[in-house]
């Protein structure tokens, strides 16, 4: 019996070749790795003391390197067992949990059919690419110029040209004797009762040949090299072969390169992915021009536990991420999930590689978030959580975003976290929504202490006031531990953007700061806007470095790009710095008199521990939530004036 290449392959990636060998050897354990998938022991075809043979799961395939002998999960079985071809195939079927297919002379037809389709293709991939070296690829070659890529680069992805003509291809492959069926069968030109004579599918495009899991080629992507081209990239219609949402490109080259470790890489499209395997990643893949199907997302984690989903870093990218997580969740399952990273704004995976080098698209990798912080980030974004409800929306939302998982255990970690983000995000009990159950005085429950919120304790009086640990941990309390990223938000959107300094000369002039290092920038700005030399950046940061306070104003800035909060960097526009400065002044301003007022209410409850001073103190502890929330969103995810920073 004949069996489809897609079934084997199917069977195969469901089970780890270890686990077939494993059932016949002893896997050494100090050269094994499971977590890799990387196994040794001693060579169950030939007798030897130390182990030589190897097997890996994510190639599939085993090789001793004493005898030689190599090959896949049938090969192992037939040769070691004696098993014939179909007795292994239906013993691996078994382990995979997949039905054998039924004998079907039809399907066997269709298979042949479909190789046939195969070498046509295989014809039509060395027409484009002869074409791309003739005279007439001229243009499309200045054009791969002109994109950085080089010749062996060009060859290596079987790059090609389609003519600028309806039939050049069809008269091609004509005259090789390829029957009108099979061209037509391919999708290689546009035919149908409403067409009287078909004519070439792709015309005046570069060619990129889409390969399968095995790399034949079995389809095509196009590229327009006319401005005026009704769509700028084109790929086959479906056909026998080709089916758009059940491939990725460069799937069998990325799978290959996995071997050497890490993991699979999935840009937004084909010069991404040409460039970055140019640039040394050549462990990326891409959806055919459209958003991430399931399929797709199932071919990613044959190939890796944790693939890489990476966007353009723009409103667009964003939203397509969102897209992919939501396809993702509810699949998760513990050694199955993704991490996502966002490009730097403006700019896809090609245009970073070739102005900035491999180490920019490296540190974007080093940056992805996992799947529960893009959701916990999109959720939260932008959002105000003034109210009891808006909160209890939040939370709904959260729970419903969880519920999704399939997998039992995966999902009771995801409520588990979001429950704890939640809390964090908003601190512990507030103190004003702790009724009394005994009648009795504030602070005291019978002869017991106020029950704590959690943490820390302010004392007052006879009893002890609760504050929430998050409370107690905040900027809002703390003084002089380090700089905050709102403070620093002030000083680095002020130096940036003198603009700022002339706008809001009073608040500039009485700025009342908690760190000292910026304290002393503030006091080089003072001493610029004195000297007249406050209008341009480049005079105030002179200032800046005559003070000696150079490697306080690095820190500042290294600070607000670890924190995202780009509006207050030089690059931003003035409109997206001022909200940014607006925001953190107006929160420093609430920070500073609630932590003025939160000490004189202490001292007060200290000294009268009445109801009423109670009452007031734990209202300035309600105050401070509500500023620090917002705070948590600011610092936490990058976000002013209802914008959204870069993941």
């Amino acid at each position: 019996m004949r069996f489809p290449p897609a079934f084997l392959d199917e069977i195969r990636d469901r089970v780890p070749i270890s686990s077939v060998i494993g059932a016949r050897v002893a896997w050494d354990r100090k050269k094994t790795n499971a977590s890799r998938g990387d196994y040794w022991a001693c060579c169950p075809f030939h007798g030897e003391k130390s182990p030589s043979f190897h097997c890996e799961d994510k190639k599939g395939r085993y090789h001793c390197f004493g005898c030689s002998v190599s090959g896949d999960h049938f090969k192992f079985l037939t040769e070691l067992d004696g098993m014939s071809f179909p007795e292994a195939v239906e013993k691996i079927a078994d382990m995979a949990g997949v039905p054998m297919p039924v004998r079907d002379e039809r399907e066997e037809r269709r298979e042949k059919e479909r190789a046939s389709l195969t070498e046509v293709m295989e014809m039509a991939t060395t027409f484009f690419q002869e074409r791309l070296q003739s005279p007439e690829g001229a243009k499309a070659r200045a054009y791969l110029r002109e994109r950085g890529l080089t010749s062996a680069t060009q060859q290596s992805f079987r790059l090609g040209f389609a003519p600028d003509s309806r039939n050049a291809l069809k008269e091609h492959l004509a005259a090789k004797g390829v029957p009108k069926a099979d061209i037509e069968a391919c999708g290689l030109v546009r035919h149908g009762d409403d067409i009287p004579v078909s004519y070439d599918w792709f015309r005046d495009r570069i060619m990129f040949p889409i390969p399968d899991s095995r790399g034949k080629i079995i389809a095509f992507g196009g590229r327009a090299l006319a401005p005026d081209a009704l769509a700028k990239y084109m790929n086959s219609p479906d056909t026998e072969l080709f089916h758009k949402g059940n491939v990725l490109y460069n799937f069998a080259r990325a799978r290959k390169a996995l071997a050497k470790g890490g993991t699979v890489i999935a840009v937004e499209g084909y010069m991404d992915v040409i460039a970055l395997a140019q640039a040394g990643f050549e462990n990326a893949v891409a959806p055919l021009g459209t958003a991430l199907t399931e399929n797709q997302l199932e071919l990613l984690w044959r190939m890796a536990g944790e693939p890489v989903l990476c966007f353009d870093g723009d409103q667009a990218g964003l939203k397509a991420a969102w897209r992919a997580a939501d396809l993702a969740l509810p699949a998760v399952q513990p050694g199955r999930s993704a991490r996502f990273a966002l490009l730097p704004e403006g700019k896809d995976p090609d245009d970073l590689v070739k102005a900035d080098g491999p180490d920019a698209f490296r540190a974007v990798l080093a940056e992805a978030r996992p799947l529960v912080d893009l959701l916990w980030m999109r959720e939260t974004a932008g959002g105000v959580f003034d109210t009891p409800e808006r909160r209890a929306e939040l939370g709904k939302r959260l729970r419903e975003l969880a519920s999704r998982i399939r997998d039992e255990s995966t999902r009771y970690h995801y409520q588990q976290e979001m429950r704890e983000r939640e809390l964090s995000f908003f601190g512990s009990q507030r103190g004003p929504r702790q009724g009394r159950q005994d009648g009795g005085r504030p602070g005291e429950r019978g002869q017991g202490k106020a029950p704590a919120p959690g943490g820390q304790f302010a004392k007052g009086g006879s009893g002890r006031i609760a504050i929430s640990e998050s409370l107690g941990k905040s900027a809002l309390v703390k003084r002089g531990e380090g700089m905050s990223v709102r403070e620093a938000t002030i000083i680095v959107a002020l130096v940036n953007h003198p603009a700022l300094i002339d706008e809001n000369f009073a608040h500039v002039e009485f700025l009342d700061l908690a760190n000292s290092d910026l304290k002393k920038l503030h006091a080089a700005i003072l001493d610029a806007m004195a000297h007249d030399a406050a209008d341009e950046r480049g005079a105030v940061i002179a200032t800046i470095e005559r003070a000696g306070c150079g490697g306080i104003w690095e820190r500042a800035v290294e600070l607000i790009k670890r924190a995202r909060q780009w509006p207050a960097l030089e690059t931003a526009a003035l409109d997206d710095a001022r909200d940014a400065f607006n925001q953190a002044m107006h929160l420093q301003r609430s920070a500073r008199t609630l932590h003025r007022e939160l000490k004189q209410a202490q001292a007060a409850l200290d000294a009268d521990p009445s109801d009423e001073n109670f009452r007031h103190l734990v209202e300035i502890q309600a105050q401070f939530n509500d500023v620090q929330a917002t705070e948590a969103l600011i610092e936490g995810f990058g976000v002013l004036s209802g914008r959204v920073g870069r993941v």
